[in-house]
């Protein structure tokens, strides 16, 4: 996520514009250095300096670094989320649904692989409080998976508990990805993310077409 620089010297730009812009670009900072030293190897001044934002003006805006770090945190949860989430509600069906929200969460953590760092991988890292952030990010996922899910031709409802697996199921397998360096290389495992998704639900083989047809 890059975030423009303000113009040097005087530019009339609102106090608060400027606290915003300099927030955004402080947490953009913080995702590019985690992603490059990790988080034990990330200080303030290396934030600050590739934010381009002084010491003194990042400490205006977060206590420390692990505020910083949950803000930036809560920050790309909530932007995967409604891009996930409109990307999902513009399916004909459930299944196009689903399919069509994994691939917009493939590209986004391609495209942006610092946040998929952050999110997938730093997030599990840093602690307790992080970590129950996360388990929350994955929960808000479950209900859209579930609403209108069918059961497999001729089979039982797949238990409740397949939708949280699911969820996690993918989270999981993408974090694997990311530690291994293919964060960029996300969207080439939509079909296999998408047959991981859809089976529970519709049985391998229908999933195998769905994909297949996309």
């Amino acid at each position: 996520m890059e975030v423009e620089r303000l113009p040097r010297g005087r530019h009339g730009l609102s106090r608060e514009f400027v606290a915003q812009n300099q927030r955004e670009r402080l947490l953009a900072a913080l995702a590019e250095c985690l992603h490059e030293n990790g988080y034990d190897g990330t200080t303030v001044s290396m934030v600050g300096k590739r934010a381009g934002v002084s010491k003194s003006d990042f400490y205006k805006q977060f206590e420390s670094k692990d505020v910083c770090f949950l803000a930036a945190y809560d920050d790309s949860v909530e932007r995967i989320r409604a891009r996930v989430l409109a990307a999902c509600g513009g399916g004909a069906d459930w299944a196009t649904g689903v399919l069509t929200g994994l691939a917009a969460l493939l590209d986004l953590l391609a495209a942006e692989p610092a946040q998929a760092q952050l999110v997938l991988v730093e997030g599990l890292r840093a602690g307790r409080g992080v970590y129950d952030r996360y388990q929350e990010a994955l929960q808000s996922f479950v209900p859209r998976l579930r609403d209108g899910a069918p059961a497999p031709a001729g089979g039982d409802p797949p238990p409740p508990a397949t939708d949280e697996a699911v969820v996690g199921g993918i989270a999981s397998l993408l974090a694997r990805r990311v530690l291994a360096g293919e964060a960029e290389k996300l969207g080439e495992f939509l079909p296999e993310i998408a047959e991981f998704a859809l089976t529970p639900y519709l049985g391998a083989t229908e999933a195998r077409r769905i994909i297949s047809e996309r």
